[in-house]
């Protein structure tokens, strides 16, 4: 059995509001924010990117852990902002977390999958007996030019889980892929900004790949919506999580929980993590949640958990060592869009 040991998730404080960019170009305010779904997304400060972002993650999560940060066997980060092309995200964290240096790390990219990529990999090392404990983070400042639709949408965070056999606190009872070249999205090496193919974007890209590994994932576990407590699915945007929850079987109730975009934003790699993080800080042992990424390009990584004992005494001890997700969103500070472009270095 393998599971979650531990998590961390870091929501930098700034936001912007959307209905602010979109009066900088002179759109609608009420017609941007309700065609989208989103009121407000998360900034970073001028000095933080992914690593300071995976960072604060890691560290939250392994102080809420009993284990040692030399436990840590491997360590792989996924992100579409990797600040260096060469010189590993992932090693700098290691680093600075105090790993030690028997640690198999690696940096991954698969757009806003490759969070969920990272974990599907850390499992199968310790499901063969390769590993112990592995860390997987998905952390993004998400990029965007100015004037583009992504730029009401994308946004900043990280989320950290420590995977293991003991004392897991949610257990992994299957997982599956489904996969295309789809190309709804994408950025040559050198170009500042991701240029995006608006036809492919929810139909052909995101809907039948999330559509697509739910399903496998429903046949390979036979479970079905109504026996599941929690969905948690990719946020691009408040709307298509809600429209791919619906159209699979499941309720408002059972989605609403994991709904961090209306909040946040689209922070690419760590946004179904935040959602399922979220979950994870209120479900109870014996529960079940259902969790589907989404990485341009494209594809989907599907999870089944459930909840175990343990959760009980790890939200109980962990509150005190790190902030939960609905603490983290709440506590913010409001940034006008020229302070968003000097912060987001685009100014």
């Amino acid at each position: 059995m393998v599971g979650i040991v531990s998590y961390g998730t870091y929501i930098p404080t700034y936001r912007v509001r959307v209905a602010d960019i979109a009066a900088a170009w002179k759109k609608n305010p009420d017609e941007v924010t309700g065609s989208l779904g989103v009121a407000e997304k998360s900034v970073p400060a001028i000095d933080e990117d992914a690593v300071t972002i995976a960072l604060e993650a890691a560290t939250q999560c392994v102080n809420a852990s009993t284990r040692q940060r030399s436990d840590i066997e491997a360590l792989f980060v996924g992100s579409e902002s990797h600040p260096y092309a060469v010189n590993p995200t992932s090693t700098i964290v290691g680093e600075l977390l105090g790993v030690g240096n028997n640690y198999l790390a690696a940096d991954l990219e698969f757009a806003c999958k490759a969070g969920t990529a990272g974990m599907q990999a850390i499992t199968g090392l310790i499901g063969s007996g390769q590993i112990s404990y592995g860390l997987a983070i998905g952390a993004d400042t998400a990029q965007s030019k100015p004037h583009d639709i992504l730029e009401y949408t994308s946004a900043a965070a990280g989320v950290a889980f420590l995977l293991g056999r003991e004392k897991i606190i949610a257990k992994l009872l299957t997982y599956t892929s489904y996969s295309s070249d789809t190309p709804d999205f994408w950025r040559r090496d050198g170009i500042r900004y991701p240029s995006h193919a608006g036809r492919f974007t929810g139909e052909p890209a995101y809907f039948a790949h999330v559509v697509g590994a739910a399903r496998r994932l429903m046949e390979k576990t036979k479970v079905r919506p109504e026996n599941v407590n929690y969905c948690v699915f990719h946020m691009p945007n408040g709307k298509f999580p809600r429209d791919v929850a619906r159209r699979l079987g499941f309720t408002g109730e059972q989605l609403a929980p994991s709904l961090t975009v209306d909040h946040v934003g689209n922070p690419y790699s760590a946004s179904s993590l935040l959602g399922f993080a979220a979950v994870l800080d209120i479900a109870k042992p014996g529960q079940t949640i259902f969790m589907v990424s989404y990485g341009s390009g494209a594809g989907s990584d599907g999870f089944l958990w459930e909840v175990t004992k343990e959760a009980v005494s790890y939200q109980l001890s962990a509150i005190s060592k790190k902030k939960t997700v609905k603490d983290q969103i709440e506590k913010k500070m409001y940034v006008d869009y020229l302070g968003y472009l000097k912060q987001t270095h685009k100014l």
